[in-house]
């Protein structure tokens, strides 16, 4: 355990070093970007070590994953992220321990997501996801959904009960306009918190950059990267 605790402690340094060095480049304060480890595939034990290290912000993007690895660290002062495509038949088990749902793409989601939280009284915090290769009214082929459907759906979430609408999420799309330009696409991004914003001052969260593209989320603006092997290591293939 030691051996795992120390790779982890020299990754997340190595993280912290690049998120600060990509903040004096954009002239932004360090404290404006927060750093959320994806743990998927990991278990609990690393979640321990890495709130051990000081990292209070997680991410899962599979329910049968995440609900046991939340249960096991109940006791640490975490704040769980879901960021992957969401089912609504796993929306009442999300509820449970999510703080935050990354992964907002659908009126219908917002419906239950609702539901649930209302049932586990419990407040949500939720991003909707922006997918910039979905054509106009369609969704994204990682889930997401096209900017011209970004309104209705803030608009929808700001006033379902147990929702809480704090901003946007989205993947560096690997087609259409955007595709290996993964600063322009955090830029655009960037305008469009700006216009939700205007009728949603809170939502001003921004969840962009993973770690191989941090830099340019931060020096686009991002207030929050998402970031899971340059941490934990690279995944083992599953199956």
């Amino acid at each position: 355990m030691t051996d795992r605790r120390n790779e982890l402690a020299t990754n997340l340094a190595a993280v912290e070093e690049r998120i600060s060095s990509a903040c004096a480049a954009a002239g932004r304060k360090r404290e404006e970007v927060t750093l959320i480890v994806v743990t998927k595939t990991y278990p609990a034990s690393d979640v321990r070590l890495l709130h051990e290290l000081g990292v209070r912000n997680v991410a899962e993007n599979r329910d049968q994953d995440a609900a046991p690895k939340a249960e096991a660290c109940s006791d640490l002062d975490l704040s769980w992220h879901f960021v992957g495509q969401l089912q609504t038949n796993k929306v009442r088990s999300v509820a449970s321990y999510a703080d935050v749902v990354q992964s907002v793409d659908r009126l219908k989601l917002v419906g239950a997501l609702s539901s649930a939280a209302v049932k586990a009284e419990r407040e949500l915090g939720c991003l909707i996801q922006v997918a910039l290769d979905a054509d106009a009214g369609t969704r994204g082929e990682r889930g997401g959904v096209a900017p011209d459907g970004i309104d209705e759906l803030a608009a929808a979430v700001a006033e379902a009960p147990g929702l809480r609408l704090d901003g946007l999420m989205t993947v560096a799309p690997l087609a259409g306009p955007f595709a290996g330009r993964q600063r322009a696409a955090f830029e655009r991004m960037m305008e469009f918190s700006s216009s939700l914003r205007a009728g949603h001052p809170a939502a001003n969260m921004v969840s962009a950059g993973m770690s191989a593209d941090l830099e340019e989320a931060v020096g686009a603006g991002a207030t929050h990267v998402r970031v899971g092997t340059a941490v934990l290591g690279v995944r083992p293939r599953l199956g």
